[in-house]
């Protein structure tokens, strides 16, 4: 079993999920861009989609939306089959709503009657109920009447999630929902749209290409890469324990150094020996690539024991991201605080703040120097 299965198999739940993928592909004209995806997302969570552009993962979010069938396998809502080949339950039978990312307001009717819009044939009064506690779930009451002309963007994104959860869906679709927002917005906002979700006990699944955003809003992550889940699991563990090269490079910064593995818990580096508890058990003299992310290491010209050039600096406000070029050539990353402002060409020290090794074997090796 590879790692991204063991780790998939690790967050599931004893009871049925609301939303399960089973082995699915899905294709067009007969050729698959989504190949054997599978996940169970439990009710009252929130799921994500992220990935570069082209991986799949809209064609994903379409195929659980009922846009797109099935190749093979099967996707279950709530206990039910509504995608298989040859059988698919059309959208409007799912139970499923969709914020999409240009929000899809309709301009020639009013806030109140934008939300309304997917609840035209319940009473009056329900109507009007429905209304009246979404716009003050979203923050918007007082907005009723005004049209979507005169809001800011992120008012008509939370207009357009409140249309989206009048009927109460059983699972809420979000493709790409902040991508037009300014950077400084999406997270903000991606964490209020999170605690209207929890408000409303809705179950979500968020596409995004911005691994902040899936940060801030959801429980459960999927990784994905050319048309596979490289893995699904919270952001803590993608950053922290990535199941393979390509989601050690994707989330986070970082880079990947040449080691060799000395001992259970120490392999010899350009920093030399480093020490900390493994992602992967492997043998005394095996060649492994290490990765280093910015906190792994912090500039300490008093204690530090590696010496460093800076060859670049980004500032971040609170930190500034350095680049650091080791003794034998390798780059790394840096984050220091930016009071410390050390210059480009600067010779600086490191200390090492390992606490656990996330290596990738490369093959055998010899003896590690002086094992």
């Amino acid at each position: 079993m590879t790692q991204a299965a063991i780790s998939t198999a690790a967050i599931q739940v004893p009871h049925t999920p609301l939303l399960e993928l089973d082995d699915i592909d899905i294709g067009y004209d007969g050729k698959a861009v989504v190949h054997g995806v599978s996940l169970a997302l439990p009710e009252g969570q929130i799921g994500c989609l992220l990935g570069p552009s082209g991986c799949g993962k809209t064609t994903l979010l379409r195929a659980i939306a009922g846009f797109e069938p099935v190749m093979r396998g099967a996707i279950h809502l709530g206990g039910r089959a509504v995608s298989e080949p040859g059988h698919t339950v059309p959208p409007e039978r799912r139970g499923v709503g969709m914020v999409f990312q240009d929000f899809a307001l309709f301009p020639h009717l009013n806030v109140a009657d934008n939300i309304a819009f997917g609840i035209r044939d319940w009473s009056r009064d329900a109507r009007t109920d429905r209304v009246r506690t979404l716009l003050k779930l979203v923050g918007l009451t007082g907005y009723g009447e005004a049209y979507p002309h005169a809001l800011s963007g992120g008012q008509q994104q939370r207009i357009a999630l409140a249309r989206a959860l009048a009927p109460k869906p059983a699972l809420l679709l979000l493709d790409e929902p902040f991508s037009s927002m300014d950077v400084e917005l999406r997270g903000d906002l991606a964490r209020e749209v999170r605690r209207i979700l929890r408000a409303e006990h809705t179950t979500a699944i968020l596409v995004t290409h911005d691994q902040h955003e899936a940060f801030a809003f959801a429980d459960r992550i999927a990784v994905i890469h050319q048309g596979r889940i490289a893995q699904w699991d919270t952001a803590y563990n993608l950053y922290h324990r990535p199941a393979d090269r390509f989601v050690a490079d994707f989330v986070g910064e970082g880079t990947l150094i040449p080691g060799m593995v000395c001992t259970e818990d120490r392999v010899d580096t350009a920093f030399g020996e480093i020490q900390g508890s493994m992602s992967e058990q492997l043998p005394p003299g095996t060649a492994v690539d290490v990765l280093v992310r910015p906190d792994d290491i912090a500039i300490d010209n008093e204690q530090g024991t590696v010496r460093t050039e800076i060859l670049d600096k980004a500032f971040r406000g609170a930190d500034f991201l350095y680049t650091l070029k080791l003794p034998d050539g390798i780059n790394v990353l840096c984050m220091a605080p930016s009071h410390d402002n050390f210059v480009i060409g600067e010779h600086v020290r490191l200390r090492l703040d390992f606490t656990h090794l996330v290596v990738f074997s490369r093959g055998s090796g010899v003896d590690c120097p002086g094992a």
